[in-house]
Order: C-alpha cells, then structure tokens, then sequence
C-alpha cells in the first residue's frame, strides 16, 4: 500500500533520523531521498515472503515487524524484531538472490522502499556511500552473530531475560522518539513497561520451546518482576531481569 511523503527538505530530515544514515552528508541524503518509494502496511501484512525474489530493500518510518524462517519440519523461527529507522531486505542489494526470510508487520507500519536498481546505482555514482552502508551492515551482522553465540551458551533463562529486557529497551526507545504510545507499548506505571507479546513470540525471540519460555515467566512473576496476561507482559522490574543473565 502507498501512502504520500514529504519530499525535498523533509524527505532529507526524515532519512537523517535513521541510523543507518545518520553519517551521510545532506547531500547524500538528498540522493537517496530522491529514491525512496512510500510504501504502508496493515498490522498482520506480509511484506515479503521467504523465497520471493528480492529487488528492494525497507526503511521503517514507524511501526514494528518481525522477521522469520520456517524449517523444513514446519517450526517457525523469529530472527528478529525491527522499529523506527532500522532497514531490512539489504542483502537484495548485493547477491540478487530471493528472500532468506519472510517479513510481516506486527502493527500498522510505514515504510520506504528502496529499489535495488536505484541503490546499486546510487553506489556506484557515490562509493562514499557504499562504504558507510556496508559499516552498517557489518554492524548488523556482528549483533547477529552475538545473538547467536548467546543463545548457543545461555541456559533459557538468560534467553528469555535477555529478550524481554530488549524488548524493553526498545518500547523505551520507541518511546522517546514519539513513536509508541502508552496504551499500546509504554509504560503503565514508574518503571513498569508493557509488552505487547504473546509467551510464544517471546520464546521463538528467545530461541527456547514455548513451554520452557513459559516456565520462567512463571518463576518471574511470582518473584514479582513481571505480570503475564493474555498477549501481554508487563516487566515491573526491568533491571532485575539482569541478574537472571549470565
């Protein structure tokens, strides 16, 4: 779905915001604002599907999406969980190959898209910015690794810790840039954030089973860190979730 972007001035202070461009010069800015197509997603829409042929690349304005893989015996795996001014579908950038996972949104989301012809051009023309696009991508790739490494080492526990206080950094985050609401993701009460997630969603994040993932939501709530209800987990102690990872 499209929907109508500011262009010239705002378009350039629109990209400025995100992180991934936020060391390009106005100009540069200007370049790629000039490229970037609108594009505007229903909370449970796909964006793309795992396998699909890939020629773009997303930016998201606002909103939030999860990006997954399904393994050949049908378990789905969340790789990731995206807001404001963090970019996914780049690899199409470079290897022309189809889509390594399927992307949907999880509320209403606004995009821009970013056509791989457009880009590759752009980074031809200009390998200043190449060069700062792939910094963030290497960046991208060693958090992944990270991930991985954690959830290769780290007892559930320290899985599920780790997922919920990210997802607590990141509805605060969302938060003091104006980009989420009380209501939905924010906080309830002082210190307290709330997590519109379900038991399964935090588990497949964590990397554990359901059942596991559960388990020690129960062991948090009756420490009184957190209060699980239906969708939802409301962390009343974010800090003490770090003593529970090692």
């Amino acid at each position: 779905m499209m929907d109508a972007m500011s262009t010239g001035e705002d378009a350039t202070a629109a990209l400025a915001g995100f992180p991934i461009f936020e060391d390009l010069s106005e100009e540069e800015l200007r370049r790629i604002a000039d490229l970037a197509v609108p594009r505007r997603y229903r909370a449970g829409e796909v964006i793309f599907r795992e396998g699909d042929r890939s020629d773009t690349c997303f930016i998201v304005r606002s909103g939030r999406v999860r990006i997954t893989r399904t393994h050949p015996g049908g378990r789905r795996l969340t790789l990731a969980e995206l807001t404001a001014g963090e970019m996914f579908g780049e690899l199409s950038m470079f290897d022309g190959e189809g889509r390594s996972a399927t992307v949907e949104a999880l509320e209403d989301t606004s995009t821009l898209a970013l056509l791989e012809r457009d880009i590759q051009r752009l980074m031809r023309s200009h390998p200043d910015i190449a060069v700062k696009m792939l910094g963030r991508l290497a960046g991208r790739l060693r958090a992944a690794n990270e991930k991985i490494a954690r959830q290769s080492f780290q007892p559930v526990a320290g899985r599920v810790a780790s997922t919920l206080l990210a997802q607590v950094e990141a509805r605060r985050a969302d938060a003091a840039a104006g980009t989420d609401t009380d209501q939905q993701h924010g906080e309830s009460g002082p210190g307290e954030v709330v997590i519109e997630a379900t038991q399964a969603e935090l588990a497949q994040l964590a990397g554990s089973s359901r059942e596991s993932a559960s388990r020690f939501l129960a062991d948090l709530e009756r420490a009184g860190v957190v209060t699980t209800s239906r969708g939802r987990v409301a962390v009343h102690d974010p800090e003490a979730l770090r003593r529970y990872i090692f």
